[in-house]
């Protein structure tokens, strides 16, 4: 079989802008929709709608929310893991980037210890959360 050349949908940059470009727009309409207000259209954790618990990331729209306007304690006080690991997933989204303009597919691994400790950290998170609600 011949080989189809690469079309610009199939560069490595595609991905990673498009995510850029969606997160962009998510928070420009963040940033003028309240989600510690009732009545916006926001989409609701699907955990949370099955099982009435609060799931590691629920309240994430609400930190981000209180980041764009320049709030951190509160920001801090909606998901404390979320706003502490989001340096390390703001970097790794840079380096994704990074890496699809320069032509290269950039896809982390995590070892199996990272992933169980990954885990584990996010189990204990959701008990610790929905036990002091």
């Amino acid at each position: 079989m011949a080989r189809r050349p690469a079309g610009p949908l199939r560069h490595p940059a595609v991905a990673p802008l498009a995510s850029l470009g969606a997160a962009v727009g998510a928070s420009v309409y963040l940033y003028g929709t309240d989600p510690h207000q009732s009545g916006h259209w926001l989409p609701r954790c699907p955990f949370n709608w099955l099982t009435g618990l609060l799931c590691p990331a629920c309240g994430g729209t609400r930190l981000v929310y209180d980041l764009l306007h320049g709030d951190p304690v509160r920001a801090f006080h909606e998901n404390a893991l979320m706003l502490v690991v989001s340096p390390l997933a703001l970097w790794m989204c840079g380096r994704w980037l990074v890496e699809g303009l320069r032509g290269r597919r950039w896809r982390p691994v995590l070892s199996p210890r990272a992933q169980y400790a990954l885990l584990s950290v996010s189990v204990v998170w959701a008990v610790v959360r929905n036990v002091h609600r």
